[in-house]
């Protein structure tokens, strides 16, 4: 391969199968698939208000919120997409009750795919970066008619897990289970075309993402850990931390993914019924899967968020997630706290 012209996303997977073994012609195509809606959505997000996209769409989602008319076409634009290529036994989205089936006039693969259509969305109207989210499981075998049960695996049975980035530029970031990968949208060629191989998130930061707002509301660990962050090089950390916050999972990830950082969304007693906000298996255990790949770490602050058990499709849970040595500091303050109080 020439070192000085990047290659495609399809001649990338042609040759991580030939190479690796690791995934087969229906995985191939998932993603291709998956890489194309993605480029579609790419389109509706910047024509923005020419497209008449912009504001609500007046209904709202599984999880009670108001749903913006980009995450209606979004989701649609997914649907679709994956429906009669053969490669799926069935998808969930952030977006619905329940799993959505294939239809029986079209063949059936042995994959499952989940995926937030439009991370961010919040953003939409003031023109910040939003995304999209997926999640790769194989189906269990033998089972033709997938229930929301068939996709509650842990996160280390994920086969591929990947976000779209939609900003001044278009961008895929990819795993399969070996290492971290970035594609760029070239528009004029209509192709995902590999910029960034091996991506490896730096161990130590000096920055960190989080919604202050919410202050109030943390627990005990989580104030003392932000509290010794904002000391600064006086404090007990002993340098200087920026903190910086867009609202958008993919945004305040990608940069993490780029540069380093920790991004941090913990439980709070805002809504003390609720683990977290952010969704397992749509939000955190892609993330987590992509971020571990990178070399990061990713946790709820008390354990590996690619270990958790599943117990509901749209399931809740703590997330912290980024530069390895900052995730285990946070990770460390909460068990502490909890070793302390037993």
């Amino acid at each position: 391969m020439s070192s000085s012209r990047p290659i495609s996303l399809m001649r990338f997977l042609i040759e991580e199968q030939r190479a690796h073994q690791h995934i087969n012609a229906d995985l191939r195509l998932l993603i291709e698939v998956v890489a194309r809606a993605c480029k579609t959505i790419a389109i509706a997000v910047g024509k923005g208000d020419l497209g008449g996209v912009l504001g609500e769409a007046g209904s709202g989602n599984v999880q009670g919120e108001a749903q913006q008319k980009l995450d209606v076409l979004s989701n649609e634009i997914l649907l679709e997409a994956n429906a009669w290529g053969g490669h799926l036994a069935g998808c969930a989205s952030e977006e619905m009750d329940d799993p959505h089936p294939i239809p029986d006039v079209y063949p059936k693969g042995n994959y499952l795919l989940l995926f937030d259509p439009l991370d961010g969305s919040s953003n939409i109207d003031v023109n910040i970066s939003v995304g999209t989210i997926f999640s790769v499981l194989r189906c269990p075998d033998g089972v033709t008619e997938p229930r929301a049960e068939h996709y509650c695996q842990p996160g280390t049975a994920q086969v591929a897990a990947g976000y779209a980035v939609y900003g001044p530029s278009t961008l895929l970031v990819l795993t399969l289970g070996h290492g971290t990968h970035v594609f760029t949208l070239d528009r004029e060629l209509g192709s995902f075309m590999l910029t960034r191989r091996d991506l490896q998130i730096p161990a130590q930061t000096r920055e960190f993402a989080v919604n202050m707002s919410n202050q109030r509301h943390w627990e005990e660990p989580m104030q003392r850990y932000v509290g010794d962050l904002l000391a600064g090089k006086e404090g007990p950390r002993g340098k200087d931390y920026n903190m910086r916050w867009v609202a958008s999972m993919v945004a305040d990830v990608h940069r993490i993914l780029t540069r380093g950082g920790i991004f941090l969304y913990p439980w709070d007693r805002k809504d003390p019924g609720k683990p977290g906000k952010l969704r397992l298996m749509y939000e955190a255990n892609p993330m987590a899967f992509i971020v571990e790949q990178a070399g990061g770490r990713a946790t709820t602050g008390r354990e590996r968020i690619l270990e958790l058990a599943p117990t509901a499709l749209h399931q809740r849970v703590p997330v912290f997630l980024g530069s390895r040595d900052e995730v285990d500091a946070a990770t460390r303050y909460h068990r502490e706290h909890d070793a302390a109080g037993a």
